[in-house]
């Protein structure tokens, strides 16, 4: 239909008119005064009609205009007296392109002109959060000693077509409740247990008078260093001390690095041997019992790895200080008789036993494995030893072991071992504590009842849970930890000659042939396996490399460059053999000067191994911790997945340089 005639045929006057016209012509077939008359007030309605919709439009208009009016100044009065300041700026540089009275307020008029920038009043402010598309400031902005929280958004400017985006805040004032919240994290409880780690030691064979003297001595000391902090202290055994204080003195502590352990060392026995204190701390608890178990494990923690150092626990993590000075020897025959009867408990309550290393097993690991196997036949239970036997640094131990018909088939595969597990089954992990070293983790987590022995220091990952810990960082190698155990359970004459090779031969590789963190208990290990039948030639030969085993190293030996002097470091571009970079890192350290030697080398799947060792003071444990390893103060490794040869390095220098800074 035509749009005129659709639109002549809307309701309205329009139709109204044309009808009334329609009939004014036919009236002039019948009456010609009446169509006039007709046409006429016809006429006269329509001008009236439009004099009425003109006037009608006039006010309509005229009602809007105002309406728009008001609107526009309710939304101005709005604006300028909303009661947060406000303050709109370009988004380029800042620069304020307008701001309320509330907002000239906090910083005073006279600061505020035509070319004013936030980031002049604020140091530091930039508008990238807006572009990021956040709606809140990162962090509170202060400004004369007030604190405020700053939300916004951007707006565009005032033509559609513009591309000139402003972006405009609004500053809540959060003083009063910030102070609320620091003063409430300010005073939050922190538990420490101070223990004196080496009282026993320090006052051997000293009449009571010299102890009670040197316990005064270490109790003055504590109190002097909790003098500032309003704790309390208090001494609740001959050598311990709980300490609890505000969270507000922490950090002045960390700072400082915990003085009271190099306070504690001026404290030096008639002996000679000077006084030393572990520290374990609990923080973020939901109670002070939460807070007080937290600093019995670090406690527990600082001992495990050495003690003369303070471990913090929160609730998710621990921390360490210190801890560089060498290990605190506390083991006695007491311990190893008392672990020996545990052991031998869980022994009679297990069906079977399986015993797992760390990845690529060493000598030691092996070693230790086949004294286990030793306890476990005198007791008559079935032991395994879980091992990769195509990746592993052991070969020629594992073939001599197996040549003896008790050994016959006692290596199982980690997949067989747990297609064997059950509910009876007691998982015996030896030559590490930490979860993610074990050969085969799936094993581990199979394994309801586990006992670890190891002689590695406690890291912040480690098996918990465990049935027996038999953890002694200052001995030579778990070979030697386990030699007392079987000294303890096993008669001399029921050890096999092999077995007592293993267990030697995991002694000397980890001592290098009796010159490295060597003791008492050591030799006296080295004794008792002697008169078991220990031949040190056939020790010899077990730990025989082949010639391109032998070229190899010196290879590496090729590459060494010194750092800092006194470290020597090999960076290797090609893989290698985890024992041949272990020797060269020992060969290393023959080099004049050279307290400790670090081999670092890429691996096939994209990652890197470093293999450390030391003979000075430097602690390669604590270095290679930075970068996720662990070990002892003398041997340490590391390895880093998914991370590129050059990258690595890096990470090594900048772990040597942030340890010598501390």
């Amino acid at each position: 239909m035509n749009k005129n005639i659709k639109r002549l045929l809307e309701p309205g006057t329009r139709l109204y008119f044309v009808f009334l016209v329609i009939f004014a012509g036919l009236a002039f077939t019948f009456n010609i005064k009446v169509a006039a008359a007709e046409i006429a007030i016809t006429i006269l309605l329509l001008v009236y009609s439009i004099i009425v919709t003109r006037r009608r439009r006039r006010e309509l208009e005229s009602y809007i205009e105002s309406v728009t009016y008001d609107a526009e100044t309710a939304k101005s009065d709005t604006l300028m007296n909303f009661p947060l300041p406000m303050v709109a700026f370009r988004l380029d540089n800042t620069a304020i392109v307008w701001g309320n009275r509330f907002f000239s307020d906090i910083f005073g008029k006279g600061k505020l002109h035509f070319d004013t920038r936030l980031s002049d009043l604020v140091k530091g402010f930039k508008s990238k959060w807006l572009t990021e598309g956040k709606l809140q400031y990162p962090e509170l902005i202060e400004v004369s000693g007030r604190r405020y929280r700053v939300y916004g958004n951007i707006i565009r400017g005032e033509s559609d077509n513009s591309r000139d985006f402003m972006g405009i805040s609004y500053w809540l004032d959060v003083t009063d409740y910030d102070l609320v919240k620091e003063e409430y994290e300010n005073s939050r409880p922190i538990v420490a247990i101070i223990l004196f780690d080496n009282l026993d030691e320090i006052s051997k064979n000293l009449p009571d008078r010299v102890k009670t003297q040197m316990q005064n001595a270490i109790s003055e000391k504590v109190e002097n260093w909790c003098s500032d902090m309003g704790a309390i202290v208090c001494r609740y055994d001959r050598d311990k001390y709980l300490l609890i204080f505000e969270q507000r003195h922490y950090n002045k502590l960390v700072e400082e690095k915990f003085s009271i352990m190099d306070s504690v060392h001026e404290i030096v026995s008639p002996s000679g041997i000077h006084a030393s204190v572990s520290i374990g701390i609990g923080r973020d608890g939901g109670s002070f019992e939460e807070n007080f178990n937290f600093a019995v494990l670090s406690t527990e923690m600082a001992l495990s790895r050495g003690g003369d150092q303070t471990v913090i626990k929160n609730r998710f993590n621990f921390e360490f200080f210190g801890g560089r000075g060498a290990e605190i020897e506390t083991r006695t025959k007491v311990k190893s008789r008392v672990m020996a009867n545990a052991l031998s408990e869980l022994f009679r309550t297990s069906g079977q036993i399986m015993i797992m290393g760390h990845k690529f097993g060493d000598m030691d690991c092996v070693g230790a494995a086949a004294g286990i196997c030793c306890i476990a036949r005198k007791m008559g239970c079935r032991a395994h030893i879980v091992i990769d036997e195509k990746h592993n640094g052991a070969e020629s131990l594992i073939k001599k072991l197996k040549s003896a018909e008790e050994y016959a088939d006692t290596f199982i595969s980690p997949q067989e071992a747990i297609m064997r597990a059950d509910r009876g089954t007691l998982l015996v992990v030896v030559d590490t504590n930490r979860p993610e070293q074990v050969e085969d983790l799936s094993l581990l987590m199979a394994c309801n009842r586990v006992a670890v022995i190891d002689h590695h220091r406690r890291a912040a990952s480690y098996i918990q849970n465990a049935a027996l810990t038999f953890l002694e960082p200052y001995a030579s190698s778990v070979c030697e930890l386990v030699c007392e155990l079987v000294q303890e359970l096993v008669e001399q004459s029921d050890i096999l000659k092999i077995e007592a090779d293993a267990l030697l031969s995991g002694i000397v590789m980890d001592t290098k042939n009796f010159t490295m963190r060597t003791g008492e208990r050591t030799f006296d290990a080295a004794a008792f396996l002697n008169r078991a039948g220990a031949d040190t030639i056939a020790v010899k030969k077990i730990l025989q490399n082949d010639m391109d085993d032998t070229v190899a190293r010196y290879k590496i030996l090729q590459k060494v460059k010194r750092y800092r002097e006194s470290i020597a470091v090999a960076v290797i571009e090609e893989p290698q053999d985890r024992i041949v970079a272990a020797q060269a890192a020992d060969e290393m350290l023959n080099i004049t000067g050279i307290q400790a030697s670090i081999v670092i080398y890429p691996t096939e799947n994209g990652g890197v191994i470093i293999s450390a060792r030391s003979i000075g003071d430097v602690n390669v444990q604590l270095l290679l911790e930075e970068l996720g390893g662990g070990g002892n103060k003398s041997a340490a490794g590391a390895q880093i997945e998914k991370i590129s040869l050059r990258d690595a390095v890096n990470k090594l220098f900048a772990a040597i340089d942030d340890y010598f800074e501390d």
